[in-house]
């Protein structure tokens, strides 16, 4: 069969498909489903209990939702104060996030230090494990060399099935600790293969943190400011952790209620935070932007701005999706904590760095789109989410759109492995939501009485 023949027989079986599996979307309203386990006020269908993390964006009163100012708080602490308690001492704190997500409870300075010393001592990756995983497989896409990498450290683990809870943790450490290094290499060798640049391999820093090391590792002569790894550090923060209900957390503790192993569910996890509508909006934002870069005369001007923006509204302009990235979320109504502070980091970056004209862009379309949306779609009460200044971050960091969803992934490993410690002993039970069957009885038709072309 030659490839425009085999072409023909897609583009024919698709058709197949269309015709036969097609669900009217009447249907789901007749039977009441909920879609994307959503409430049809729009809020998440209860599937779980937590203690990792709260994500509050409005109260309810009487059934109707009252919008709030947005507040994120980990293990029951406003993720704001520990931001600014770290902006105060002028120290990293994604480690300190990290025992707390994993621990329940605050560190010491000693527990502290231990907690950096084990993180430190596990960053480097199995003997190998770079050239043989990530350098003779490289991929285009970072995030799914990151999910084969996590499901390819199964093989490098003496004890890679246990559940029992020492097991958890060491497992969690390990992959909290090697995240940044996998996609660091992952990155390189993308770089090279893909791009024809030179590959720069260093090996982790075992005296710096995180957000240092990770700078340190992508960057061909390792350096990096302060300032730059104390942002980083910010954003890994705001991204460690977001409740049971976020696509890729559930994920995990849809996977790890299996009784699978923790690589297959933190794998899984990665690849539902690839998706446009989750961790990979991010990237959505920054092709929006250049979008209307590509189509107005002047960026200052907020008429243009508006205009612009009835144009995506309308699906005449981006990709057509009719969304304004960066705009909106499932929880938040009047703030997203996480945008505020990003947003603050985003115009000392571009003061620094002279992209004032270009943050001004990403605030006229935060400030507009609420009212366009209203005028043109109905009431809604909308906020900016956090990826819409994260991606604008990372270009002032100099980090290459390639990283902006890894860099997610990196700093929500701990949050998706908090997530499996709780699903594994308090769950109880695997998670089976019900699919009703919507097709209708038929008689089974011979082989020899078909109709055959």
């Amino acid at each position: 069969m030659t490839e425009k023949d085999f072409s023909k027989e897609l583009m024919d079986w698709c058709g197949v498909i269309e015709d036969n599996t097609k669900i009217p979307p009447e249907k789901f309203n007749n039977y009441k489903v909920k879609r994307g386990l959503r409430n049809s006020d729009g809020t998440g269908v209860l599937a779980g209990l937590t203690n990792i993390g709260n994500v509050h964006g409005y109260n309810v009163y009487d059934d109707d939702r009252i919008p709030d100012d947005g507040r994120l708080s980990y293990r029951g602490i406003s993720v704001a104060d520990i931001i600014a308690d770290c902006e105060e001492e002028n120290r990293f704190g994604y480690e300190e996030v990290c025992y707390l997500l994993l621990f329940g409870k605050l560190p010491t300075e000693h527990e502290l230090s231990d907690f950096c010393e084990v993180l430190a001592s596990m960053r480097a990756l199995p003997f190998g494990f770079r050239e043989d995983m990530i350098m003779k497989s490289p991929s285009p896409d970072i995030m799914n060399k990151l999910a084969r990498s996590v499901l390819s450290l199964y093989s490098y683990d003496e004890n890679p099935d246990s559940t029992d809870l020492y097991n958890l943790i060491r497992q969690s450490l390990s992959l909290i600790a090697r995240a940044p290094s996998m996609v660091a290499y992952a990155y390189q060798t993308k770089r090279h293969y893909y791009d024809g640049q030179s590959m720069f391999i260093h090996s982790p820093n075992p005296e710096l943190k995180s957000a240092e090391n990770f700078l340190y590792m992508i960057r061909p002569d390792n350096k990096f400011t302060d300032f730059e790894a104390k942002v980083l550090d910010v954003a890994f923060i705001l991204h460690a952790e977001h409740g049971g209900g976020n696509n890729s957390a559930f994920t995990a503790h849809v996977v790890s209620s299996s009784g699978s192993d923790t690589y297959s569910a933190i794998a899984a996890a990665v690849g539902s935070l690839k998706g446009p509508k989750h961790g990979g909006a991010n990237a959505k934002v920054m092709g929006m932007i250049e979008d209307f870069k590509a189509n107005i005369t002047d960026i200052n001007d907020k008429e243009q701005i508006a205009n612009h923006i009835r144009k995506i509204l309308r699906k005449e302009s981006y990709d057509h999706s009719g969304l304004v990235y960066g705009m909106g979320h499932a929880i938040y109504t009047v703030s997203d904590p996480r945008a505020v502070i990003l947003k603050k980091y985003a115009k000392k970056l571009a003061e620094q760095t002279g992209n004032m004209e270009e943050f001004n862009l990403y605030n006229y379309i935060e400030e507009l789109t609420p009212d366009i949306f209203h005028e043109m779609k109905g009431p809604k009460v909308m906020c900016a989410n956090v990826d819409m200044y994260s991606g604008l971050v990372y270009k002032m960091l100099n980090i290459p759109p390639e990283l902006y969803t890894p860099i997610f992934a990196i700093a929500r490993m701990v949050g998706w492995c908090a997530h499996r410690i709780e699903e594994v002993l308090y769950g109880g039970k695997i998670i089976r939501p019900a699919y009703k069957s919507v097709t209708k009885n038929k008689e089974y038709t011979t082989f020899k009485d078909r109709n055959i072309d």
